[in-house]
């Protein structure tokens, strides 16, 4: 089988975003506790800061990570968990059915951030609570001193504001499951007066206004135009949510399910610029995919988690080999439009759904760190206009899917061009052109291959190297054409640089 990729290095799709690469920490399971946070531990530092796993996330260099939720923001009180640990009390989080212990909070994870070299994007409460929390919240984290709450973070031994600059306003709000779940108008006219008094208050923040919680959602579409209509002066982006599973253990079926993220963005921005044409404003709202990833592993597991314990080992996925060939095309997909994807969550980052997991003796990357690290390194500069053209098939729910997923970015400014495919088919290799004669004395820097003849295979504490990518040689650049082959079912990094 053959493939060939076109591209013009003038023919752009947008500029990569760093935010594209972020993920997502929620108080849920063992992201927080056991995940990030572990006092005690060897591995731990003096704040109980789990060394081994900061050290994987600066490997991801994730630029920004979403807190404190997720449905668990929508009934938390972010002042449970500041000031002294010995005051802060046991509460109920109804969103998960446990007990949160509140010895994490907003300052442990600010100082978590900066250790990690990332930056937080906060999510505030709109279910339980509302304008006022948000304000005292945002006047904590940003505001120099001489108020009230900023005085609180200088009490409690913070004398510098955080800074943050990303808020999202509620989670998820249309969904049933959501406490304070509300309809379109009420969501939309709260997120507007929040975000206006919010940018009162510091007018340097940028705000995420809750869209659907997925294309499946019965109210999708008209929720997005109805909340729009209501705070599209106010707020920046607008969020998507999406999980992808393979229940049914049909993995070409799995594997074409990119295509329904590609449908999903391309939806919402044709809603985000029917608003615009509606209000006649010259303001885009470009789009937050803060809650996209594989989920379905741990679903039978959770339903035999005890209520209102603390800290079990909830929504832990181990991730397989073919759920790194998806999230690879996801994230090419993503990269397909980043000319209005300018923020993106893999959810979470550890432990729960995640690519990194941890005992209380280590921690290890599984499948899904491999991809999604290869696209922060190497993914950043201008997209090109990537055209694939191969042989093509049908699975149960999707027709015409490419067995080859790919896009093309250019970094200008270090003189890299960085070839991201995924091979689909199950049995064949690829043989893959690309005419590159446009960058004149390019050559192939390394060729990145992640397989596995076991689509099941896992990586796990005691077998950490089970799915990892090696080099290969056989990508060639002979007179501005190169020539490689991708393995069947795989995912490849062909960097070139000048």
């Amino acid at each position: 089988m053959k493939a060939k990729i076109t591209i013009d290095k003038n023919f752009k799709i947008g500029e990569v975003q760093r935010n594209i690469y972020g993920s997502f920490i929620e108080h849920l399971g063992r992201a927080v506790y056991e995940g990030i946070y572990q006092l005690g531990l060897s591995v731990s530092d003096e704040e109980g800061l789990r060394k081994d796993t900061l050290e994987l996330v600066k490997e991801l260099k994730v630029p920004i990570v979403r807190y404190p939720g997720g449905n668990f923001v929508s009934g938390y009180n972010w002042e449970d968990g500041v000031g002294p640990k010995e005051k802060r009390p046991r509460k109920v989080d109804l969103a998960w059915g446990v007990v949160e212990t509140n010895q994490f909070g907003l300052d442990e994870f600010a100082s978590w951030a900066k250790k990690a070299d990332t930056e937080v994007m906060m999510a505030v409460n709109l279910g339980t609570r509302g304008i006022a929390e948000a304000l005292n919240v945002l006047e904590y984290c940003n505001l120099k001193g001489g108020s009230y709450y900023s005085d609180m973070r200088i009490a409690n031994g913070h004398k510098d504001p955080y800074g943050v600059k990303v808020w999202c306003l509620g989670n998820e709000m249309d969904g049933p499951w959501q406490i304070g779940h509300k309809t379109a108008a009420e969501y939309g006219r709260l997120a507007s007066e929040t975000g206006r008094v919010m940018k009162v208050m510091d007018p340097s923040i940028k705000l995420v206004a809750c869209g659907s919680s997925s294309s499946g959602m019965p109210t999708f579409a008209s929720w997005e135009a109805e909340v729009l209509d209501n705070c599209y002066n106010e707020i920046d982006y607008l969020s998507l949510h999406q999980y992808y599973n393979n229940t049914a253990n049909d993995s070409a079926d799995f594997l074409a399910r990119n295509m329904e993220m590609d449908d999903f963005i391309s939806s919402v921005v044709s809603i985000c610029d029917y608003v615009k044409a509606k209000k006649r404003s010259k303001k885009k709202i470009n789009l937050s995919f803060d809650e996209w990833n594989v989920w379905y592993h741990s679903n039978e597991q959770d339903k035999k988690i005890e209520k209102w314990v603390s800290v079990p080992h909830q929504l832990e996925d181990v991730y397989n080999f073919e759920d790194a060939l998806l999230v690879g095309s996801l994230l090419i997909t993503l990269l397909k439009h980043a000319d209005r994807v300018h923020m993106a969550c893999l959810a979470q980052l550890v432990n729960v759904i995640a690519p990194i997991m941890t005992s209380d003796t280590g921690a290890w990357r599984q499948t899904i760190f491999y991809p999604y690290r290869d696209a922060s390194l190497y993914g950043n500069g201008t997209v090109l206009n990537t055209i694939v053209d191969t042989e093509k098939y049908d699975s149960k729910n999707f027709c015409n899917v490419s067995y080859v997923d790919s896009i093309v970015v250019y970094n200008e400014e270090k003189e890299e061009v960085t070839i991201f495919a995924v091979n689909k088919n199950m049995t064949e290799d690829i043989e893959l052109t690309c005419d590159l004669r446009q960058f004149e004395g390019f050559k192939v820097k390394e060729h990145i291959v992640l397989h596995n003849e076991d689509l099941k295979a896992e990586n796990t504490e005691a077998n950490k190297n089970n799915v990892a990518p090696v080099t290969s040689d056989v990508s060639k650049l002979d007179g501005g054409i190169l020539n490689s082959v991708l393995k069947h079912k795989s995912w490849n990094v062909i960097r070139l640089s000048k």
